[in-house]
């Protein structure tokens, strides 16, 4: 049975859950019209993979802005969503990253449901994070859970070895 809980400080190892691969399979094209956003799927002939690098997160040094949500199965962490403070009406989604046997189980929809309870506490009006254009399951995800696109950057990659991504700001009204 699957447990979404905060992570307190005795249980503070778990927020360094190590990242693991998945697939690039598509990627999503925002655009912006008549002050609407919208966007297109584009298949990528051939997948592929990627493994964002583990983060060390410090709970002590993170712990006064962040909230850390695990999901637990039995006593291990299978999940993690960390938000912090923001100082507008959408608190932040910094990172959310599930263990690769429970994706698609629905255990992420869960941890997202902690996260917009935690954020209505906050006084917040939602939650919004940033994906990358390529990771088309995450894009996709948000989506299903109550996202819509506020924004893209397509500058941010400039000059590094991800040129040619572009981030794309999510944001759910959870009100």
């Amino acid at each position: 049975m699957i447990e979404i809980r905060i992570i307190d400080s005795a249980h503070a190892r778990d927020i360094n859950i190590p990242n693991q691969p998945f697939d690039l399979f598509g990627r999503m094209i925002p655009a912006y019209t008549d002050r609407v956003w919208s966007y297109t799927i584009q298949k990528f002939d051939k997948v592929t993979s990627m493994c964002f690098p583990d983060e060390n997160y410090d709970y002590d040094a993170m712990t006064e802005n962040s909230i850390f949500v695990g999901a637990y199965d039995n006593r291990k962490c299978v999940g993690l969503a960390i938000l912090q403070n923001a100082f507008f009406k959408y608190m932040y989604l910094y990172d959310l990253k599930l263990d690769k046997e429970y994706r698609g189980t629905g255990v992420g929809r869960k941890l997202m449901e902690k996260c917009r309870e935690i954020a209505l506490q906050g006084g917040y009006r939602g939650i919004y994070t940033i994906g990358q254009d390529n990771n088309l399951g995450a894009c996709l995800f948000y989506i299903k859970c109550g996202f819509h696109i506020g924004g893209c950057d397509t500058e941010v990659y400039k000059g590094t070895n991800q040129e040619g991504k572009t981030d794309i700001y999510f944001y759910w009204d959870c009100q």
